[in-house]
């Protein structure tokens, strides 16, 4: 049973997540911000993880804390459902195209946290997202998930593929990450043991 639900309740947001990492995809998202949850209905779709998300936050004030903190709590509800990763593939990686745009995605299921993010935004929102809360939600996910995560946009003139083409594409990556191999059934993926 590959599935966690996270509660995150603070003074600026209060955000429920489930995850089924061996779902079909469906999502049920309620951010407040919809592009935002346009992105994450990727990750879902891309994944094929069933993802829920209902977050009550200060959009009043801007998205920062929403975007960030449901990087967080998806972060955490990921990090309780790999559980010890024994028997997964560990590493996964995808290219995503979507017309002029080009985005590539790496990650490591590997205990330790680290980003690098190179998305040159040609806009500072899109829709009601602020383009720079895209690296938070990364790092709030990345911090709490404890992955290592390295994400491009190698070509793409237009935000919202720009965008677009990332998310999908770390769908992708980590659901080959978190695929189950089956030649290494109960073995912790590292030389050293643990991760």
């Amino acid at each position: 049973m590959r599935q966690a639900e996270i509660s995150r309740d603070t003074l600026e947001t209060k955000i429920r997540v489930r995850l089924d990492l061996d779902g079909s995809g469906k999502s049920h998202l309620n951010t407040g911000i919809g592009f935002f949850d346009h992105m994450l209905d990727q990750i879902a779709r891309h994944g094929c993880f069933d993802i829920e998300i209902e977050c009550a936050g200060d959009l009043h004030i801007d998205g920062h804390h929403t975007v960030e903190d449901v990087g967080i709590a998806l972060g955490q509800a990921f990090a309780k459902a790999v559980g010890d990763k024994k028997g997964l593939t560990r590493y996964g990686h995808a290219y995503v195209p979507l017309d002029e745009a080009l985005s590539r995605v790496v990650v490591d299921l590997s205990g330790r946290p680290g980003l690098e993010f190179d998305i040159p935004f040609t806009a500072g929102m899109i829709g009601a997202l602020d383009t720079q809360l895209v690296y938070e939600f990364f790092q709030g996910f990345v911090n709490h998930a404890l992955v290592s995560l390295h994400i491009d946009n190698l070509k793409g003139c237009n935000a919202h593929h720009q965008c677009e083409t990332a998310f999908k594409a770390f769908g992708r990556a980590l659901r080959m990450a978190a695929t189950p191999d089956p030649r290494q059934a109960g073995v912790i993926p590292s030389t050293k043991g643990a991760l």
